[in-house]
């Protein structure tokens, strides 16, 4: 194996160090009085409150026998190291006593240790160090864990490279948590910017508007078509909640039969489209112009804005309530009766009232794409440089 990453902050140039993760780590032994904050260990997470987790809490009254914590410590569940289930702690607090938790030493950085501890080839090793029968029974204690080498730079080093992660985690977590918020913002929104049922007129409008929403009947508003022999635009493939990809970029092992191309249907771009799922996830919406499969409805709605109509199309109002009477069948066998479904009674406001919903929501949904791309990207770099600030396994 390597003793030196491919990346290295200036100034560090020494090999790192094989060593025992006893030499760097000592066991903390002390028990709860009983007062202290109860603590979690997750895989995806860390350490965190129980309080902050969405898991019942199972732990026992009696917590004098549970574990103390202290800030900076490491500590990590033993029947789920090999899975990650470890974090460098912000608190002081308890954990189960299942649990075993590690003090850093004057030599060792938690954070440092707590991205060696979370790498892929680590956990391998802590799988096969792991004692038990089955998976379910694995446990990896100290003892065992203690005479586990790696190699390891000098504390400076360490240092400067878990405050590049923590940096990384941060600006990972800043935009995870604006692209939640923009998702609670469009969820409120949605619910406010649509008339109540009975109402005709929603909570929350844009200056200017004020006359009342018509109801209409679904075939008013949107004309079903089926146009066929167009294989010279390509197939298109429906995402449920993001409309249509062309079928050669998906990620599906999606095989047909070009020569039955002419029998697909053409939809055109904005249009919209009832496909196999409709039933449970609504209408989707065609992201550009295509042919899809024959069994697929399609409609074409005349002075009418589909990113207006599409969250309405998508929401649990209109599959639970308004949908639900028109679909047949069992479990996935589900349909739904077409006709009956054009006389499902829609919301229209006027044509200019829908572009400035539309455009509103278009904005909103173009922040969530924006800090999920960013969050995306920034977890790919974070990958990266895990794999290339840590010495590699030689080839």
């Amino acid at each position: 194996m390597d003793k030196t990453p491919n990346i290295r902050f200036k100034g560090f140039t020494d090999p790192w160090e094989q060593r025992k993760l006893g030499e760097v780590f000592k066991e903390r032994s002390e028990r709860a009085n009983g007062d202290e904050e109860l603590l979690s260990v997750t895989i995806g997470n860390g350490v965190i409150r129980q309080a902050d987790s969405d898991k019942r809490n199972t732990a026992s009254e009696d917590k004098s026998n549970y574990k103390i914590v202290r800030k900076g410590d490491v500590p990590y569940n033993s029947m789920r190291m090999w899975q990650g289930a470890v974090g460098n702690s912000e608190y002081d607090g308890i954990v189960s006593p299942a649990y075993t938790v590690l003090i850093p030493t004057k030599e060792a950085n938690g954070k440092f240790f707590m991205e060696l501890f979370k790498k892929e080839s680590t956990l391998q090793i802590f799988q096969r160090w792991s004692q038990g029968l089955t998976s379910d029974t694995w446990n990896l204690k100290y003892p065992a864990l203690s005479t586990i080498q790696f190699y390891m730079p000098s504390v400076d080093e360490q240092n400067i490279i878990a405050e590049y992660f923590a940096k990384l985690d941060n600006l990972i977590t800043l935009h995870q948590r604006k692209c939640d918020e923009t998702k609670t913002l469009k969820k409120y929104m949605l619910q406010k910017m649509f008339p109540k049922k009975g109402e005709n007129v929603p909570e929350i409008r844009f200056s200017g508007f004020t006359d009342p929403w018509e109801q209409r009947k679904f075939s008013d508003v949107f004309e079903e078509y089926s146009e066929k022999k167009h294989e010279e635009l390509p197939p298109l493939t429906i995402i449920q909640g993001g409309g249509t990809i062309l079928r050669e970029e998906s990620d599906r092992s999606l095989q047909y039969d070009k020569n039955s191309l002419p029998g697909y249907k053409m939809v055109k771009k904005n249009d919209f489209i009832v496909h196999l799922r409709s039933f449970e996830g609504g209408l989707e919406k065609a992201n550009s112009d295509g042919i899809i499969s024959p069994a697929y409805h399609t409609f074409h709605g005349n002075n009418t804005d589909s990113r207006f109509y599409y969250p309405f199309f998508r929401s649990r109002r209109f599959i639970d309530v308004l949908l639900k009477p028109h679909v047949y069948g069992i479990r996935d066998g589900k349909s739904i009766d077409i006709a009956g479904m054009k006389t499902i009674m829609i919301p229209v406001p006027s044509y200019e009232e829908q572009q400035k919903i539309g455009e509103y929501i278009e904005s909103l949904d173009n922040l969530i794409t924006l800090h999920q791309r960013k969050c995306d990207n920034l977890k790919e770099v974070k990958k990266y440089m895990l794999q290339n600030m840590f010495p590699r396994k030689k080839k």
